[in-house]
C-alpha cells in the first residue's frame, strides 16, 4: 500500500546543465510529520551526509527560507528549479505499508544534492503552516545519523510504535489501544493510568497473556500512555 510518494526529476548525469522538478507527490503531513514527512525526512537524512561539505550551510538556510515562506531566488545551490521536466531524469521515493508495518524505498537516480533539492522544494509545496510544523522534523532528520529504519521513525514521528495506525493519528490509536470510547475528548491521567494497568494485567503472560506477543504488547500500551499524557 502506497503511502507517499515523491517524484524528483533532474539533470541526467551526463548533462552540463543542472535542473531539479518536482513530479507527482502524494505527501499527507496531518498530524505533523504524517507519512509524507517521514519520506522527505528518510529522503534528507539518506542524502545529506553525500553532499559537498561547504554546500550543507546553505541547505539549512534553503529550509530556513522554506519555512518562513520567503521567496526563493533562482539558482539555488548550483541548481535551478523548474517546472518544465522535458530530457530530465526522474527518481522515486516511496514509503510503502506492508501489514501493520511500512518500509522506505528510496531510488536516487541522480546526485544527493538533487534529491536534497526535491525534498526541500516539495516543502515548499505546502501551505504554511504545514510547511512550519514539517521543518522542525526535517531539521532532526537532517541530524540523524544511522540507519533509516525503526529508530529513525521514532525520532522524527515522536513515537516509539511504527504501526500504521499510530503513525497515522497516534493520538486516536493510543485512545483505542487503552479501551477507551470512539469519540473520546479530553482524558485525565487517572483513567489513563487506570486503563493502562488494566491492560498490562490483560496481556502479561502470569495472567493469560500470549506469551510471544507479551513484550510488544506492554511497549505498545506505555507508548499510548505517554502519548495520552504528553
Amino acid at each position: 500500500m502506497l503511502l507517499a510518494e515523491l517524484e524528483v526529476w533532474h539533470s541526467r548525469p551526463t548533462t552540463p546543465t543542472r535542473r531539479v522538478a518536482l513530479g507527482h507527490l502524494v505527501l499527507p503531513t496531518d498530524p505533523a510529520p504524517g507519512f509524507g514527512g517521514l519520506l522527505l525526512g528518510a529522503v534528507m537524512a539518506s542524502q545529506l551526509p553525500e553532499v559537498e561539505p561547504d554546500l550543507v550551510a546553505d541547505v539549512h538556510r534553503l529550509v530556513q527560507q522554506v519555512e518562513r515562506g520567503d521567496r526563493v531566488p533562482q539558482p539555488r545551490l548550483r541548481h535551478r528549479y523548474q517546472v518544465d521536466r522535458h530530457g530530465l531524469a526522474v527518481s522515486i521515493h516511496r514509503l510503502v505499508g506492508e501489514g501493520d508495518n511500512v518500509r522506505f524505498d528510496l531510488h536516487p537516480q541522480g546526485s544527493p544534492l538533487a534529491q536534497v533539492l526535491g525534498a526541500v522544494y516539495a516543502v515548499e509545496r505546502l501551505d504554511l503552516s504545514a510547511r512550519q510544523r514539517l521543518v522542525p522534523v526535517l531539521q532532526r532528520a537532517m541530524r540523524w545519523r544511522g540507519p533509516i529504519g525503526p529508530s529513525f521513525i521514532a525520532n522524527l514521528a515522536g513515537t516509539a510504535s511504527t504501526s500504521l495506525a499510530a503513525m497515522a493519528d497516534p493520538r486516536a490509536w493510543a485512545l483505542e489501544l487503552l479501551g477507551f470510547p470512539l469519540g473520546t475528548g479530553k482524558v485525565s491521567k487517572r483513567d489513563v493510568t487506570a486503563r493502562y494497568r488494566d491492560g498490562l494485567r490483560r496481556v502479561h503472560p502470569d495472567h493469560g497473556g500470549d506469551e510471544a506477543a507479551a513484550s510488544k504488547a506492554i511497549a505498545d500500551l506505555g507508548e499510548a500512555k505517554k502519548i495520552l499524557l504528553g
